[in-house]
């Protein structure tokens, strides 16, 4: 039936179309790990080569 085929996340990370499913008993461990990773990530934005002038 569609619903077999279409509507399980497992069918899509099996084919490769997401790259992991998350239990929702194991969510806010994983939103907290991610933001704990983040949380000293160090942004560098590259410098600007032309400045935008206004017309």
């Amino acid at each position: 039936a569609y619903e077999d085929r279409f509507l399980s996340p497992f069918v899509a990370a099996e084919r490769g179309y997401i790259d992991e499913v998350i239990m929702p008993h194991s969510t806010r461990r994983r939103i907290a790990r991610a933001l704990r990773m983040l949380r000293n990530k160090d942004m560098q934005n590259p410098w600007k080569k032309h400045d935008n002038i206004p017309l």
